[in-house]
């Protein structure tokens, strides 16, 4: 089997990988994910997904490389990662009974085969009505700053949430293992064999 990457730096991503009890190797693509003017944001994940996989699949030609990106919009508004608990308090008010729409690109890049595959899994979470009190405990338990929505869903952040309509749950956490083990199967790698 060839070496298989996660370009990625995220633990939540590594965490899912390892879901499918492969063995991986992570190397961050140490990339500025920067949003396009007038890009939307399903076009967004769409396009950092392949250009974090492209960008480590150059250095590692002889791998499968696996690259994942996710974001979201609400009012047709690129949400971002919060990065400290004023703007995450900000994005939660915001946020509280509204559906968010999240997108969360996923591609595959096997340069020796010439074999590149790449979808993007697009989802809406709707957010329970919180009160601030709510919020601001969730955010000290918690401290999700690095997270778009300011929400772990994986975590204690699912109390905060009234649904999650996805057809691939892991899409949520950033990286859709059903298609990925699709991804992986056209390229002849079957988790339980077969």
């Amino acid at each position: 089997m060839p070496q298989i990457i996660l370009a990625s730096s995220s633990v939540y991503r590594k965490e899912l990988l390892e879901r499918l009890l492969l063995e991986f190797q992570i190397v961050k693509p140490n990339m500025e994910e920067i949003r396009m003017e007038s890009e939307s944001a399903y076009d967004t994940a769409d396009r950092l997904s392949e250009e974090k996989t492209k960008k480590v699949s150059s250095q590692f030609k002889e791998a499968i490389v696996i690259g994942c990106d996710q974001t979201a919009e609400y009012n047709n508004i690129q949400i971002q990662k919060p990065l400290n608990h004023k703007t995450a308090i900000s994005q939660l008010i915001e946020l509280s009974g509204k559906r968010v729409n999240f997108h969360s690109g996923i591609c595959v890049h096997y340069e020796k085969k010439k074999i590149f595959q790449k979808k993007v899994i697009s989802f809406d979470v709707k957010y329970k009505n919180l009160k601030l009190a709510e919020i601001q405990s969730y955010l000290e338990k918690e401290k999700p700053y690095n997270c778009i929505g300011s929400i772990k869903s994986e975590g204690l952040g699912i109390t905060l949430l009234d649904e999650i309509n996805s057809s691939d749950p892991t899409a949520i956490i950033g990286l859709p293992l059903i298609t990925l083990v699709e991804m992986l199967r056209k390229l002849g790698i079957n988790i339980n064999g077969g």
